[in-house]
């Protein structure tokens, strides 16, 4: 099993910059793809990035390509969001997820692992 707890949100005007902490505790991290999720009020929870176990390939929801990277780290069991350029439509509460694959997938469905989440507002 994987535990998650998420970090770092926070208000921040547009055009700022956040970065996102997700702690993982549990022996199947390492072999654990990663994703984030956000969820606004009123919509349904949709994909923002996700990382292969090895951190070697990532994938980008459109709307957040260019403007936010995630990356881990294996040794400290940490995955990570870099929020640039911040936009008001990025408001939500962001979640961070892990599978039982090394391998990720677009589909929170696909997500055994969830943390409680952090909130992000975004003030334009």
């Amino acid at each position: 099993q994987v535990q998650l707890v998420e970090s770092g949100g926070g208000l921040v005007q547009a055009g700022g910059s956040l970065r996102l902490s997700c702690a993982a505790s549990g022996r199947t991290f390492v072999n654990s793809a990663m994703g984030w999720f956000r969820q606004a009020p009123g919509k349904e929870r949709e994909f923002v990035a996700a990382i292969t176990w090895s951190g070697l390939s990532t994938n980008y929801a459109d709307s957040v390509k260019g403007r936010f990277t995630i990356s881990r780290d294996n040794v400290k069991n940490m995955v990570y969001l870099q929020m640039n350029n911040l936009k008001p439509e990025d408001t939500a509460v962001y979640y961070c997820a892990a599978r039982s694959s090394r391998w990720p997938h677009l589909s929170s469905n696909e997500y055994e692992y969830w943390g409680l989440g952090t909130q992000v507002t975004v003030s334009s």
